[in-house]
């Protein structure tokens, strides 16, 4: 084979596997890079941290045009938020929503690898919940009008579902405003963002829930739910969304894992360095390994972890540490990212 040759087959292998790594549903996963903290790095120091340990996405909580001018030409793949409090204007503002995609999206749209808008972060159950589909719809015109083509959507935490337990039996409450958000997300092919944190479950009831269940440690199964075992506590919350979605009408949406994480400190049953490390590596693990879950095995899974520095202006306590990295960028644990 002569050097033309090899390089015509080398960039179709690289179409290729550009091609398959694009896919929805492909495995993809990032951190979230919170902001609430006065010592942290600069934008530009953070991009460079991401590509220097292989992360490549980002989940970003609002329009930050600082954060997302650095992250230009990075290639990495970002999720950006929307300001809780901006969500009322976007629900019922088409107006308010177009200024939103012109001032955040459109001067970066060129150059950033937006993966999904996010309407609302956590605001379902609660006073700001209807407003969430039609913040969706509004974003989703304004963006088609600006000629792009990024999903939106919306960010939940398990306090969505009314049943968990066992997961085949996952149902929602809220239903006024999840079954209208349910039907709109499978029509439009759009995935559901949720986030999944078997930490929480495991310290709010320590006695009752393993904690090598919570760190994927268990030797075997823990929870049989009719012919599906559970190994794992991540697991059986993402299949208890899956159940919830399908019962709902949404067979067909996808559950994308926005958060998830371990705290190292701060005082909270479990939280310890140990711990922590032993959650997060295990989860990249899992999520690279395993292709899925025991309700939709064999495919690959979005997550983000939380979050990528400890921030000090977070309420005292465990939230202050679930940080992969000090502010000075130096781990408080290593995460393996490399594939």
């Amino acid at each position: 084979m002569d050097r033309l040759q090899i390089l015509q087959a080398t960039a179709s292998v690289l179409l290729l596997l550009s091609f398959f790594s694009s896919l929805p549903g492909a495995e993809s996963i990032g951190v979230n890079y919170g902001m609430i903290g006065n010592n942290l790095p600069t934008p530009a120091e953070v991009v460079s941290l991401y590509k220097s340990r292989n992360i490549t996405e980002l989940r970003l909580f609002n329009p930050n045009t600082t954060v997302l001018a650095a992250l230009e030409n990075s290639g990495i793949g970002v999720v950006l938020g929307t300001l809780n409090q901006d969500l009322q204007s976007l629900a019922a503002s088409p107006s308010f929503a177009a200024r939103w995609v012109s001032a955040n999206v459109v001067p970066f749209s060129k150059s950033v690898d937006f993966r999904y808008i996010t309407a609302g972060n956590e605001v379902i159950p609660g006073e700001s919940a209807p407003f969430v589909l039609p913040a969706i719809k509004n974003l989703g015109a304004a963006l088609r009008d600006a000629s792009l083509k990024i999903p939106v959507t919306t960010v939940v935490s398990t306090q969505v579902l009314n049943v968990s337990y066992p997961p085949s039996q996952g149902a929602f409450g809220s239903l006024s405003v999840m079954s209208p958000l349910v039907a709109f997300l499978e029509a439009n092919n759009v995935p559901l963002l949720v986030n999944v944190y078997p930490y929480f479950a495991y310290a709010g009831d320590s006695e009752n829930v393993r904690l090598d269940y919570s760190l994927f440690t268990a030797n075997g199964v823990v929870v049989q739910d009719g012919p599906l075992g559970y190994t794992n506590l991540f697991d059986a919350i993402v299949d208890a969304c899956y159940s919830a979605l399908e019962r709902a009408g949404g067979r067909g949406v996808e559950v994308v894992v926005s958060e998830t994480g371990w705290p190292s400190g701060g005082g909270g049953a479990g939280a310890t360095v140990e711990n922590a490390k032993t959650y997060n590596n295990n989860l990249v693990a899992h999520l690279r390994r395993n292709g899925g879950t025991p309700k939709r095995p064999g495919r690959k899974m979005e997550a983000y972890l939380f979050a990528i520095f400890n921030e000090n202006q977070k309420p005292a306590g465990t939230e202050q540490n679930f940080g992969l990295f000090r502010p000075d960028m130096t781990e408080v644990y290593h995460v393996n990212f490399t594939p």
